[in-house]
This record gives C-alpha cells, sequence and structure tokens, in this order.
C-alpha cells in the first residue's frame, strides 16, 4: 500500500467534509488507489481527529490483555475491523485483523508471543559464545572434577553416619551399664 503525506489526507478529508466531493471522486482527483482508503481516513478524523490520520513513527505495544479483549470484541459484535479500530482508539485496522487469525490458528498463547525478530547477538555475548566453545573441553573436564568431588563427598557422609552410629551406640552400652550398677542386688534387698 502506498504511504500518503499527512497534508493530502487532511487535504482529501477536508474535501469531503466540506461536500467537496464523494469518496470515489476524491480518491480518483487526488490519484488514490481505492475509495475505501479514503472512507477509512474519513471515519478515523471523525473518531480521532487529525493525529489520526498522522503516521506514527513509533510502534505501539498492546499488552495481551487489551489484544484478547480486542478480539472477543470482534468475534462477538458484528463490527468491522475499520470500525472496531476507530472504537479503540487504534490507527490500524490490519494489527486487528492478524490478531483474530493468530488468536484462531494459535490461540492466546499466539497473542501472548513476543513480535519481531529475535536481537542479533550482542559483541559481549558472540564473545562469551566463542569463549564457551573453546571450554567445550574444559567443561567435560570441569564435569569429570565435580563427579570425583561429589563421590568423595558421598564416602565421607556415611563414614560420619556411621560414626555417629557408633557412637551413639557406645553411649547407649554405657547408659545401660550405669543403670545395671544401681540396680540393687539381691544380697543388698536382705
Amino acid at each position: 500500500m502506498a504511504k500518503y503525506s499527512y497534508e493530502l489526507k487532511l487535504k482529501i478529508v477536508e474535501d469531503y467534509l466540506n461536500r467537496k466531493g464523494g469518496f470515489a471522486f476524491l480518491a480518483d482527483k487526488y490519484g488514490i488507489s481505492s475509495k475505501t482508503i479514503v472512507e477509512k481516513w474519513v471515519a478515523s478524523y471523525k473518531a480521532m481527529g487529525k493525529e489520526s490520520l498522522k503516521r506514527s513513527r513509533q510502534n505501539k505495544s498492546y499488552s495481551v490483555q487489551f489484544k484478547i479483549n480486542a478480539v472477543e470484541l470482534y468475534l462477538t459484535t458484528e463490527m468491522s475491523y475499520q470500525n472496531l479500530a476507530i472504537e479503540l482508539e487504534m490507527n490500524n485496522p490490519s494489527l486487528l485483523a492478524k490478531w483474530v487469525q493468530v488468536f484462531h490458528s494459535e490461540g492466546i498463547e499466539g497473542l501472548s508471543k513476543a513480535k519481531g525478530r529475535p536481537p542479533k547477538m550482542t559483541p559481549d555475548k558472540l564473545s562469551r559464545d566463542v569463549e564457551s566453545r573453546k571450554t567445550e573441553g574444559s567443561q567435560e573436564t570441569h564435569i569429570e572434577e565435580l563427579e570425583k568431588r561429589v563421590h568423595r563427598l558421598e564416602i565421607e557422609n556415611a563414614f560420619l553416619k556411621e560414626l555417629r552410629r557408633l557412637r551413639s551406640e557406645e553411649s547407649h552400652k554405657a547408659t545401660n551399664k550405669s543403670q545395671e550398677s544401681f540396680t540393687p542386688s539381691e544380697d543388698d534387698s536382705n
């Protein structure tokens, strides 16, 4: 679709509002490819004013909840994408159409995906990636060292458990002997 200047859009909308022609006439007069484009400009202007005719230089980010609500509104009402975009104060009705298409094919998960291409590797990430490839051999060595360490710790742990058990048994035997020494003998009871 051709990009039209803000001034041209405003001139065409003002001509329409001043009754200088209909949609088809103004589209032909100014070399616009379709009368529906002029209709959209006029509807946007009526709903949101002059600012709606300007091309946004920033990509507006919409929340997942906003997208879900917009899709739900489209599916439950008989509004066109254009009318719904105007109602939601959006300049881009085709974005609504895309959200509905994504919702039908991927569900809510599709609406929550980050848009655009994944970020490129920054130089520091690239150097870390190269370094990690260099250290793959050392990683295997590191893993082996860790496995040996875990094995030594398991042995030490088993040793300490056995030592605790033996001390507990000795303590228990000592307690039993001291209790036996305090029990009166049969000779003393007479």
